[in-house]
């Protein structure tokens, strides 16, 4: 057995590998409603076929303004948690643990879906589009300034993660991620780039992370403890005077303390990044750093080659691998990466058993 097909067990879930499915946006509700539909069942079902540990849903939206595009998933009615279950069902019988993402877009919503061919930026009111909010009335670049969030808008925010959540157990999900990174308004608070703000909800790094604590907490109140919840963060915002790897493992640090199991580290979003290189990995040591709060973490980052993705775990480095665009090329990259591995045991469905790697 490799480092990369071992089971990992957080709070009361045990995961049959360390290799998962990363959050990977589709809008592709078209009808706007937010209802996750054949396409998300397709779309996420074969990658539970091919054999990943743990599938993550896209960014869904707890609130309609929340959602980045018109054509988001959402997680704040009864019918959107209805698709969702069957979606869940489906990834169980395939031995796939099922975890969705939670998140508010902030000032980055309301957006066209910038699919090729079609129209970027903004959608107008007049097509649809609605005010966006944050936590200062400061512009994301190229989008409208945002409706600086009120006390009566904080608590709505906290209130519809943790509605959501209760939704999320309900459909039947092992894991409840949320999504405090990318630029997202939960990052948007963190981040004193974005975060002007003079009340408990700003200045020091104490007040900017209060939302995301306030947030965590009611999830954590409705989320049942034998269930898995995590927090994606970015580790830095790649700009002079933004968010900090350092915040980020005081951050991971006191996330631990209220009931989080794992750090989804990713980085950047929020603002126009400056010096960031990318490769091969290139976040792995930030999520080394944040792993030594004591606290899992999982790594992102152009990791599509097996023999280094069951290196990165053999070293301790971190505890689970999201794989993202490489599995969106091959939904069964798990499979494959077993068998370049040398794993006995088959991922592979019996339906498919005469495709044997």
């Amino acid at each position: 057995m490799t480092s990369l097909f071992e089971p990992l067990t957080l709070a009361g879930t045990t995961f049959r590998n360390r290799v998962w499915w990363s959050p990977v946006c589709q809008y592709s509700c078209l009808a706007g409603d937010g209802v996750p539909n054949n396409w998300h069942l397709t779309h996420l079902g074969s990658r539970a076929v091919g054999g990943f540990g743990l599938v993550m849903t896209e960014a869904s939206a707890v609130l309609p303004e929340g959602r980045i595009s018109p054509q988001d998933a959402g997680m704040w009615n009864e019918a959107q948690q209805q698709g969702w279950a069957r979606i869940v069902a489906f990834g169980h019988q395939q031995g796939a643990a099922m975890g969705i993402q939670l998140a508010h877009a902030g000032r980055k919503a309301s957006t066209y879906r910038a699919f090729p061919g079609e129209l970027k930026g903004p959608v107008p009111h007049s097509e649809g589009g609605w005010e966006t909010v944050g936590p200062s009335p400061v512009a994301y670049p190229r989008m409208p300034q945002p409706r600086e969030l009120d006390a009566a808008g904080i608590r709505q925010v906290i209130d519809a993660f943790r509605v959501a959540a209760q939704r999320a157990d309900q459909a039947g999900f092992d894991v409840v991620e949320i999504h405090s990174a990318h630029g997202y308004l939960l990052h948007q608070f963190l981040s004193p780039l974005s975060n002007h703000r003079g009340d408990a909800y700003g200045g020091d790094v104490d007040g900017r992370t209060r939302l995301l604590i306030e947030v965590v907490d009611a999830v954590r109140d409705v989320w049942p403890v034998s269930k898995a919840l995590f927090v994606r963060i970015s580790a830095t915002d790649w700009a002079e005077g933004g968010w900090t790897v350092d915040d980020s493992v005081r951050l991971a640090s006191i996330l631990k303390h209220h009931g989080v199991q794992l750090i989804d580290v990713s980085s950047g979003g929020n603002v126009t990044p400056t010096g960031v290189v990318p490769g091969p990995g290139y976040l792995v040591p930030y999520a080394q750093r944040i792993r030594s709060a004591g606290i899992a973490v999982g790594a992102v980052g152009f990791i599509t080659d097996p023999i280094h993705a069951d290196g990165i775990i053999a070293n301790g480095d971190v505890d689970a691998i999201m794989v993202g665009r490489a599995a969106l090329r091959d939904p069964y990259w798990p499979q494959r990466a077993a068998t370049q591995l040398g794993v006995t045991a088959s991922l592979q469905p019996a339906q498919y058993h005469r495709a044997a790697w």
